[in-house]
This record gives C-alpha cells, sequence and structure tokens, in this order.
C-alpha cells in the first residue's frame, strides 16, 4: 500500500484547451489561438464553489476504498484460504498469494486499456463526459459498499472479481476527473480576461500560455493539498471506528474491518461527490471530426499520434523511458504493498497508521519538489531523474531481500522507512516538456495507452516470476524490476535532451504552419 496512485502523473496532460480551428477532412486544421468556444461565454464562467466541488470529488475519490484497502482486503481472504500451503489453484496453476494478487493487477489494467481505447475519447470530444463520471462512480461506489457482503475467506473468488473491476472503476472516475481540469482553469475570470487579451493582441502568446500555467498550477497544487488534508482526517476518522468493532480481537473482526473501512471511505466519496455532480457546468469538448463518431475518433487520435511522434525523436526516446519506468514504479509498488501486507498480517489498524505516514511524507515530499524547482530553478529534467533515482533505491532495496531475511522488506521497520521514502522521494512529473505547444491532446492520448500497456505487463511478468522460483520467493520480481528501472534511468539521462526537444517541436510545429498555409491556398484557389 503505497500512500496515492503511484502512477508518473503527466505533468501538463490534459492541459492544453482546444484550439479554434475547423474540421477539414480528418484533420483538425489549427490556428494558433489556444482558447476554446465556451471561453468567451459567461454562462460557462468558472465558480468559486464549482471549484470547491471539484477538489471534494478528488477528497473522496482518495484511493482509499478500492486502490488501497480493498487490494489489502483481498490478499487477506487470499491468505486465509490457501492456508499454511500459501498456495490457491488460479488461472489453470496453483500459485502462491502475492503471484495471484499481481496476475488480478496485471488482468485488471489489460482490461482498463480496451475500456479507454473505447470510451476514452469521451473525455476529450462532445458534451458526455460529466454523464459518463456519475455512471463509473455509481459503479465504483457499488463495489465499494459491496466489500460488506465479502469478509471470508471462501469468497475469495467473489473478492478476485471485486479487486479486478474495482481496479478499473477507480482508474476511470479519476481519469474522466482529471479531464474536467482544463475547462475549470480556463473559465477563471483571470484566465478569461487573459484570452480576450491575447484575442485582441494586447498580449503576446508567451504572455497568455505563462498566465495559463500559474492558473493550472494553482488548481492543481491546491488539488493535492486539500485532498491530503481531507484524506487524513478521514483516516483519523477511521481509527476510531476500527477500535469501535475491535478489528485486534479476533481474525474474524479484522476482517470485517477491512470491509466496513472500505464502506465507510465510501460513503465519505459519495457524499463529496454530490457537489460536483450539481455544481459541474456542462462545457463542450473537443469537436469531432467530419465522417467519425465518438469511438473511432479516440483510434483516430491514437494513430495520428503514433504517426507523428517519429518526426520528434527526443519525445519518442521519452516515451520508451516513461514506458519502462511506469512499468517498473506501477509493479514495485504492487509487489511491495503485497510484502508489506504479509509483515503486518494484515493488521488494519497497523496498515491505516502506515498509509497516514505515508500521506504526510507525500504531502511534504510534492511542496519540498516543487519549492526546490521554483526557488533553484531546477530543471523539470533533474527533478525527474531525482524520482527515477529514487525508484531505483526501492527495487535495490527489494532485491537485497531475495537472498537473505535481514533487510530488503521483511521486517516492521522497512515498512515504516519505505511509507516515509516513498512519499518524501518518488513524486509525480513530466510529458508537457517534450510535447509541442498545442498538441498536449493529440500526445496525451499515446502517453495514456502507453501508460496503462506498461502498467499489466510488469504485473503478469513479475506473476510468472515468483510462480518459476523453485521456492516461490515472493521478493524475486525485484530482479526484473531494478533492470527495468536502471535501464529507463539511464535511457532518460543520457539520451533525452530538452533543448534538442524544444528544437525539435519548433521544426514540428513549423512544418504544421507551413501544411495550414498550403491548404488555405488550395481551398482558396478551388473557392475562386
Amino acid at each position: 500500500m503505497a500512500a496515492n496512485d503511484p502512477g508518473l502523473t503527466p505533468k501538463g496532460a490534459l492541459a492544453e484547451d482546444p484550439v479554434k480551428g475547423h474540421v477539414e477532412g480528418a484533420e483538425l486544421v489549427d490556428d494558433e489561438r489556444p482558447v476554446a468556444p465556451d471561453q468567451f461565454d459567461e454562462k460557462y464562467e468558472t465558480t468559486k464553489w464549482e471549484i470547491w466541488a471539484w477538489y471534494l470529488f478528488y477528497v473522496g475519490n482518495n484511493g482509499l476504498t478500492l486502490f488501497n484497502f480493498a487490494p489489502t482486503a483481498y490478499q487477506n481472504l487470499l491468505s486465509q484460504a490457501a492456508g499454511d500451503s500459501g498456495l490457491l489453484y488460479f488461472a489453470r496453476r496453483q500459485r502462491t498469494i502475492n503471484s495471484i494478487v499481481l496476475l488480478s493487477n496485471g488482468i485488471s489494467f489489460a482490461i482498463q486499456i480496451v475500456v479507454f481505447l473505447i470510451i476514452g475519447s469521451y473525455a476529450d470530444f462532445g458534451q458526455w463526459r460529466p454523464n459518463i463520471l456519475i455512471v463509473l462512480s455509481i459503479l465504483a461506489l457499488g463495489i465499494g459498499f459491496g466489500w460488506l457482503g465479502v469478509h471470508t475467506p471462501e469468497k475469495w473468488e467473489v473478492a478476485t472479481g471485486m479487486y479486478i473491476i474495482g481496479l478499473i472503476a477507480y482508474q476511470t472516475t479519476l481519469t474522466f476527473w482529471t479531464a474536467a481540469f482544463p475547462g475549470l482553469a480556463r473559465n477563471t475570470l483571470h484566465l478569461r480576461q487573459k484570452a480576450e487579451q491575447y484575442a485582441e493582441g494586447t498580449i503576446t502568446r508567451d504572455e497568455y500560455d505563462f498566465a495559463d500555467s500559474m492558473k493550472r498550477n494553482e488548481l492543481s497544487n491546491t488539488a493535492f493539498y486539500v485532498q491530503s488534508v481531507g484524506e487524513i482526517f478521514i483516516l483519523a476518522i477511521i481509527i476510531g471506528v476500527l477500535h469501535d468493532v475491535h478489528v485486534t480481537a479476533s481474525k474474524e473482526n479484522n476482517n470485517w474491518g477491512l470491509s466496513v473501512l472500505i464502506a465507510f471511505a465510501t460513503g465519505v466519496w459519495a457524499l463529496l461527490a454530490m457537489p460536483w455532480f450539481v455544481l459541474e457546468k456542462r462545457r463542450p469538448g473537443q469537436q469531432i471530426p467530419a465522417g467519425m463518431n465518438i469511438i473511432s475518433v479516440g483510434f483516430w487520435q491514437l494513430s495520428r499520434a503514433l504517426s507523428q511522434i517519429w518526426k520528434l525523436k527526443q519525445s519518442l526516446i521519452y516515451l520508451i523511458g516513461y514506458f519502462l519506468l511506469g512499468d517498473s514504479l506501477n509493479t514495485t509498488v504492487t509487489v511491495i504493498a503485497t510484502l508489506q501486507n504479509t509483515i503486518v498480517e494484515y493488521d488494519t489498524l497497523m496498515l491505516t497508521y502506515l498509509l497516514l505516514v505515508g500521506i504526510s511524507a507525500q504531502a511534504i515530499g510534492i511542496y519540498s519538489y516543487w519549492f526546490i524547482q521554483r526557488r533553484y530553478g531546477v530543471s523539470t529534467k533533474t527533478m525527474f531523474n531525482a524520482v527515477a533515482f529514487g525508484i531505483i533505491l526501492l527495487d535495490g532495496w527489494g532485491m537485497v531481500g531475495i537472498f537473505q531475511s535481514n533487510f530488503g522488506f521483511h521486517h516492521i521497520g522497512e515498512v515504516w522507512a519505505y511509507q516515509t521514502f516513498y512519499g518524501l522521494f518518488v513524486c509525480q512529473i513530466m510529458i508537457s516538456e517534450v510535447t509541442p505547444r498545442g498538441k498536449e491532446f493529440l500526445f496525451f492520448s499515446l502517453f495514456s495507452i502507453v501508460g496503462k500497456t506498461s502498467s499489466f505487463i510488469g504485473p503478469l511478468v513479475s506473476s510468472a516470476i515468483i510462480d518459476a522460483s523453485p521456492s516461490n520467493n515472493n521478493s524475486t520480481p525485484f530482479y526484473f524490476l531494478f533492470s527495468l528501472s536502471l535501464a529507463s534511468f539511464l535511457l532518460l539521462v543520457f539520451f533525452v535532451d530538452l533543448k534538442k526537444s524544444r528544437q525539435e517541436q519548433e521544426a514540428f510545429l513549423e512544418d504544421e504552419r507551413r501544411i495550414r498555409e498550403k491548404l488555405a491556398l488550395e481551398n482558396g484557389s478551388l473557392g475562386s
């Protein structure tokens, strides 16, 4: 159990407004004005209450339910069902508990890829995103409350399905909530005024971009801290609830306590989600190109990004490094979580205290990284390299535990240290640095799919490694994970050059401009 969702968050993902332009066949023909149609419509102006409703949804959807404690409840039931043998028949063979958890995790992310390919475009195009978020939230809430009926070992197969679907519901709700971010930021009074000034020519594109970036940073940083503080309060209440159900009295009470915890956090989520469902203004998304529908446009967007990224070598190199590092980080957190659950023997109270430490450390870590970067002008790449190095240290730490039991995620003191280290040093960073300005929507679809793909390959490989180990050593995946982390670190340090990336982006955008001018001339000739 890590402090929060460990995926490498794309900095600036979904962070560029749809541009004004028109549709020419299956290609968007853009001008260079970064304003959307809703930005000049006062009925879409962002209010203070709407922003706070957006924050509160994030406080509710904090991961305690389906990302943190549902996996613990699942592994706990597997462990009790397996008994002293430590093995269960799953997916056509006998497997260890940790192998089953990793395999289920991989299956969940594999399904997520299919789900995002089908409905992912609703996050960017059309006006269905709010409705989809409501439906996905209802599904996630139903699964959260459903854990009240799943707290005995004989229901481990039901728990498997709830774990897999629950992860999908959690990730998709988070994605569709995040997709509202650009509309909120660009429709604040401050940015609407800046957009009008830019349209009138009284400020430059760089001045608009700077104001835009500052407003996005303000909203995203505030959302994170509000969520962190809110989550600490929720956990404090949960500790009282767990004492009330006497989770330390027996194994059965501990099982029930985990289900009660998940249901309580689900109830908080349901309560805090309501304001957003009511107060969100239904702003228009990107226009769907002619001849396409909401499903096909997602595949078109992905294929377009794939075809264009070959012109951006630095972005391609970063994409490979992002794939490797994302795979390593997501799997590392899952492997350590399974080891942590075993070490504390699924003690619900202990796990809650550990999470409190992790969240507090994460808040300090994120703020420290942001402060250092702003105060000393440290580049994004340097900060990203520091995160990558932190992941290598985690995997090296775990790899030591393959050979002996004195160190390497075998003792309670190590999991306390892990939660603190992860929160302080493994923060989340960058994509916008390697994508051309105005093309963030296009390339985010590619990075998103790559991120989901990396998230399912690592767990499947790690599960196979454990099964292939003669002693079923649950630490053996760290061989694989250390190699992945090291390879991605070396690739990003020595081969990604942000200066070259900016030069490639300028050349790319210049080519795009020439193409637009050529199309305009051809259309003008046809018109005459």
